[in-house]
């Protein structure tokens, strides 16, 4: 078996998360205290006790998700003595995500990897006022046959760009919330199945977040960063990389550029990867790779259970 960690992104986040980890393990204890010495915040309170609204918000969903993903990573080597590096062929994550597969890596610390994730966060609601951006999925179109619709939102000085190529039937489209709206309601004209308003306020991975990037690009050459212990499937080279000059070129590239997830897939398979494995809360990765390649074996854990068979299945 040839294995690939893989780490959630922003909308996996729910109220509750991390209490399960916390109450069985002090090893998820200890990192949930890191990290909320690191923001000079009790996240933790917030991720298990909400208010949602609260929990949801960019600044506040991006730490907590690494927070519970880094949690069971930590788990995973301390408690049941597990190597990464020995272990898994390659990590990746879905956008914020890509920043937790760093950390698993060992290109971050656990402590820049929550400054960065708060100081991405913020940047990223600053660069667009509340209610002038916004995403949609549409389903049932392919990101190669998407490009007619997506030319018909942007004109008139609206943008609108293919952000997350998921899968081959689900493309994420991001920019100007009018021309948002305007692909919700023309999408089935395009051969859409479904064309779905996403609940972000954040226009992510379109030309909208240039001043995000120029603030991730100044924040990430701040931080001690080291060549990744496990290679990196980049969100926006789809391929696998270990620099960490290129890690870095990456994450900053990826605010403004689409999430290459579809390829990113086809490129664990054409590497060998037989196993798929989404650490951290929810299964929403998990899901799209078990539709997109029916040959990848591809799982969620985040319950103190499915820790244990995965590092039953790992020794």
């Amino acid at each position: 078996m040839k294995y690939c960690f893989v780490f959630p992104g922003q909308g996996s986040q729910f109220v509750g998360m991390g209490k399960e980890l916390a109450d069985n393990f002090k090893t998820a204890r200890e990192v949930f205290q890191t990290v909320n010495e690191s923001l000079h915040q009790d996240l933790y309170k917030l991720m298990t006790q909400g208010p949602e609204p609260e929990l949801t918000l960019t600044a506040n969903a991006q730490p907590a998700l690494m927070a519970v993903s880094m949690a069971i990573i930590r788990v995973l080597e301390k408690d049941f003595g597990i190597s990464l590096p020995k272990t898994v062929s390659y990590v990746a994550g879905h956008s914020l995500g890509e920043y937790s597969a760093c950390c698993a890596a060992d290109v971050f610390s656990l402590e820049d990897t929550a400054k960065l994730l708060r100081i991405r966060g913020n940047a990223m609601q600053k660069a667009v006022p509340a209610g002038l951006g916004g995403m949609a999925a549409v389903m049932g179109v392919s990101f190669k046959d998407i490009e007619a619709l997506v030319e018909t939102c942007s004109n008139e000085g609206q943008v609108c760009v293919a952000a997350n190529d998921n899968s081959d039937g689900q493309v994420v489209l991001s920019g100007h919330m009018q021309a948002i709206d305007k692909a919700v309601e023309i999408a089935a004209e395009f051969g859409a199945k479904k064309c779905i308003k996403l609940p972000v306020s954040v226009p992510a991975h379109s030309p909208l977040m240039q001043p995000a990037a120029d603030v991730m690009a100044r924040a990430l050459m701040d931080v001690e960063a080291h060549n990744a212990q496990i290679p990196l499937i980049s969100n926006v080279f789809a391929t696998a990389i270990t620099d960490k000059k290129e890690i870095i070129k990456g994450l900053v590239a990826q605010i403004t550029g689409s999430v290459r997830w579809r390829e990113s897939v086809i490129y664990m398979k054409e590497k060998g990867v037989t196993d798929v494995v989404e650490i951290g809360a929810g299964k929403v990765l998990s899901g799209i790779i078990k539709r997109s390649d029916k040959d990848i074996n591809a799982i969620s854990v985040y319950t103190p259970a499915e820790i244990e068979d995965l590092a039953n299945n790992l020794k």
